[in-house]
């Protein structure tokens, strides 16, 4: 090896040592990011069969395919939940009853999905039938994959569901934390910029336009954590209720902020209070000013 490359790696090496909080040396193998990319795009095949394949599926050849994909998914799932297991075990479950089990509860998950696509193409005019609706739409593979992530997440397997809903952010800008509790017919139109946080509550017939935040106040530097990792200390992000819709970019703030059913939250609303059913939310004191353009030129890098 070269000086100057030696050089280098005793530099690294040093840095290793003294930062240590960001390496993970000698220690139990965690999941692969790759690995649970390649399960997560595996897991839209099997929720939606026949779009995302390459080649045409035939119902006379669903069978078949499906047991193939599962065969596959399930050896692989198994080892990537191992490894989650091997860092923070669940008691009483083991990688294969985890797998077993997650796996036999993906024909409610369709269910659930189902009315999710339903809502994206009922809720927009635009949309031309259902299977440009998940062909296209960001917001049906984000909550798809939100939804999978969910039930490992109340399963309590650490890192498979934040990392299978952080994939799917990367893809669409939609960031919904496993943890979140949303019901059915839920619809997130456009989507770039959704943040849902972890404790926050949806009811059904929920729609969401793009930038929307269902956040938490600020938090103390020290959050105490349970054995997986999860903030305690309660609820942080809001509840919102039936029948309700929130335009782009407003930000609902704090754990005791409720949004009650059938209501209306305006574009660019900051709601750090809770509001009552059948309510519309706006700010109604701002006002648009027009003036020639001569007149502000000098304000202005034309």
């Amino acid at each position: 090896m070269d000086h100057p490359m030696k050089s280098l790696v005793d530099e690294l090496l040093e840095s290793y040592a003294r930062c240590g909080g960001i390496k993970h040396l000698n220690g139990a193998n965690l999941p692969s990011k790759n690995a649970v990319a390649a399960l997560t795009q595996d897991l839209l095949h099997i929720i939606f069969p026949g779009f995302i394949a390459e080649h045409q599926v035939s119902m006379a050849d669903l069978p078949h395919e499906t047991a193939l994909q599962l065969s596959s998914l399930q050896k692989r799932l198994k080892r990537e939940i191992a490894k989650s297991l091997d860092m923070h075990p669940v008691a009483g479950q083991s990688a294969e009853s985890v797998t077993h089990d997650f796996l036999r509860k993906l024909p409610d998950v369709r269910c659930v999905i189902q009315t999710d696509v339903e809502a994206s193409f009922q809720g927009d005019p635009a949309a031309a039938n259902q299977e440009e609706v998940v062909l296209a739409y960001p917001g049906v593979e984000a909550v798809a994959v939100f939804r999978m992530a969910h039930v490992l997440y109340q399963m309590g397997v650490a890192f498979l569901p934040r990392m299978m809903t952080e994939w799917a952010h990367s893809r669409t800008g939609i960031d919904l934390h496993p943890g979140a509790e949303i019901g059915t017919h839920f619809f997130i139109d456009h989507g770039t910029g959704v943040v849902i946080g972890g404790t926050a509550k949806i009811g059904n017939r929920v729609r969401l336009y793009q930038g929307v935040g269902l956040v938490a106040r600020s938090l103390a530097k020290h959050v105490e954590r349970d054995e997986q990792g999860h903030a305690l200390g309660g609820k942080r992000h809001p509840t919102v209720g039936d029948d309700v819709t929130i335009y782009a970019n407003s930000t609902i703030v704090g754990g005791d902020t409720v949004i009650g059913d059938r209501s209306i939250v305006g574009g660019n609303v900051w709601l750090t209070t809770s509001i009552p059913p059948d309510s519309v939310a706006l700010y109604e004191a701002q006002q648009l000013s027009i003036h020639p353009k001569a007149r502000l030129a000098g304000d202005w890098v034309i």
